[in-house]
């Protein structure tokens, strides 16, 4: 599938866009928002541990999303659109855990616990890395196709998992930062959401998503050319 000149030119500007909205963004967390009362300057990373989980949270859904429309159609391209989103899904929930851990360290005086969100988190990084280790694992392509969308489908309640569990167990150590419980007492490592924590927040999270969106269209983009790529090479030996 070749792009055409008005989709390279809109994949473009939302390439810039991104750029530019990640400079604003970087900005706003050193410059715009001052450190946080309780927490110091360590409180800058949860921005970008935010930010990355929502980001690998849309990429998720459109996995499942592609995984649904795939048993809907049996086109090709839904299965590329999954595989490509769980793929970078992968990695910047991997940043969510590590920036994650690099916060946990002074304010919880551990890099990692098995309290019940990091629990959740970690098991839903491996099911979908088990997604990519599996999908390698099965050689005709159909059935191949076939198990991905299943297990895109299956892989997401553990998504639903990680995002409830920190609502439905009150054991948990992990601060809610959205919602009416984001300022309750008791838990360590909360803090308080002034107005420009919550601008910066909002922005950086806004950030994230549009840079998922945009890195998943190159993505997808990559995979046409070397699909294209393939496909010429394949007439030239049959020709040769």
């Amino acid at each position: 599938m070749q792009y055409s000149e008005s989709r390279t030119r809109n994949l473009r500007w939302l390439t810039y866009a991104s750029i530019g909205l990640f400079i604003i963004s970087f900005w706003m967390i050193f410059s715009y928002v001052g450190p946080e009362r309780t927490q110091g300057e360590v409180q800058r990373i949860f921005y970008t541990h935010l930010g990355a989980f929502f980001a690998s949270f849309v990429l998720f859904v459109v996995a499942l999303i592609a995984g649904i429309q795939y048993l809907r159609t049996r086109h090709e391209k839904w299965d590329d659109l999954g595989l490509s989103a769980i793929e970078l899904g992968l990695i910047f929930s991997l940043i969510n855990i590590v920036t994650g851990a690099i916060w946990a360290r002074p304010i919880w005086n551990t890099w990692w616990t098995w309290d019940p969100r990091l629990t959740t988190v970690a098991i839903m990084w491996l099911a979908y890395a088990a997604y990519l280790m599996l999908r390698a694992g099965i050689e005709d392509p159909n059935r191949r196709r076939r198990f991905a969308a299943v297990y895109s489908i299956l892989a997401f309640s553990s998504v639903f998992l990680t995002i409830i569990i920190i609502r439905v167990r009150p054991d948990t150590i992990h601060p809610v930062v959205a919602g009416p419980t984001s300022t309750s007492e008791g838990i360590e490592g909360d803090f308080a959401m002034s107005d420009r924590i919550t601008t910066t927040l909002l922005f950086t999270i806004f950030t994230y998503v549009v840079i998922s969106i945009t890195l998943l269209w190159h993505r997808i983009r990559l995979e046409n050319r070397t699909k294209l790529i393939q496909a010429r090479k394949m007439k030239l030996l049959l020709n040769a």
